[in-house]
């Protein structure tokens, strides 16, 4: 499901760092080399590559790298190149920082890695910024908001594929009644949206739709002005369906005129040693198009060159 290529043989952390460091010498930064070196190693090879790195040549390798390059390439070689956790950690601290009602990153972060990843995030969080990410969330965050965002950043969701089918009929009744009163931010609505397993949650909204004739997302777009229905609607298909919901993040990024590169180097760098095949999968069904082709018709230059890399090309 990753779409990363690492070498059959890969040379060793000292050698990876040797062919950075001449990378970055003489007049010019030899782009292609770094990306040949970066978007082609584990996340426990670029661990390794920035320990060596730094003992080396005592100085971070993300240092470096930000001496040398800039703009949408920047970001993307550094997002990738850190640890998945501290990167997570960084784009939640980022999205607090200018949060606004319309801000999805922490959904998307919270619902589409594991629960023992979240955990692993809180805790880069903690080490990194000296606070809880829980408390940044209820610090930046007020109102409804405040009530459905904390308790899906710490949610644990159970992983196993059980379902109680008693259960998912009687929280679907549950879910409809409060939707129809519009009581939107109830605490049992909230509770069963942020903490049931994806196994649970998928049986619950199957049986809203059998039972009341419509599924809970198209009941939920009563006021599509309404940003907390938008996040409801965010956090049961990102928790559901993820592959279709980072295929769509992906596609609106890249819409119009003018491509929302954020957003598309988040997806592609958080996602390409996880599930981006299954997302491209998903694109191309969507949009009659390969996700490649799409990101070269829309991107230029040293971060096309990248962001191609990471989805499988070599560089």
């Amino acid at each position: 499901m990753a779409t990363i290529k690492v070498p059959a043989t890969v040379p060793s952390p000292a050698e990876d760092c040797d062919q950075l460091r001449k990378a970055f010498q003489g007049w010019g930064t030899n782009e292609r080399l770094i990306i040949s070196i970066l978007a082609h190693r584990t996340a426990a090879q670029r661990r390794a590559i920035r320990a060596t790195y730094a003992e080396t040549y005592g100085e971070e390798l993300l240092k470096s790298l930000e001496d040398e390059i800039s703009g949408d390439f920047e970001r993307a070689v550094l997002l990738w190149t850190l640890d998945p956790a501290d990167r997570d950690a960084q784009l939640a601290n980022e999205a607090l920082r200018g949060w606004n009602p319309s801000n999805r990153v922490l959904i998307e972060i919270a619902c589409t890695r594991n629960s023992s990843e979240l955990i692993n995030v809180r805790r880069a969080y903690h080490l990194r910024y000296k606070r809880s990410l829980e408390e940044d969330v209820a610090k930046h965050t007020t109102g409804d908001f405040r009530k459905l965002l904390v308790p899906l950043v710490t949610s644990y969701r159970y992983e196993g594929i059980e379902v109680n089918r008693k259960l998912a009929k009687s929280e679907a009744k549950m879910l409809h009644e409060k939707i129809t009163e519009k009581a939107y931010s109830h605490e049992e609505l909230i509770w069963i949206i942020t903490a049931r397993s994806k196994a649970q949650l998928i049986a619950t909204i199957s049986h809203y739709k059998n039972e009341y004739g419509k599924s809970i997302i198209k009941d939920l777009k009563s006021d599509r002005k309404n940003e907390f229905l938008v996040a409801l609607k965010a956090i049961i298909r990102c928790t559901c369906y993820p592959e279709k919901y980072l295929e769509k993040v992906i596609r609106l990024a890249i819409k119009g005129l003018r491509i929302d590169a954020n957003s598309l180097t988040r997806i592609i760098t958080t996602r390409a040693e996880v599930d981006l095949k299954t997302v491209e999968a998903v694109y191309y069904k969507r949009n009659s198009m390969s996700l490649k082709q799409a990101v070269k018709d829309h991107t230029s230059g040293d971060y096309k060159t990248m962001l191609i890399a990471l989805l499988g090309n070599n560089a």
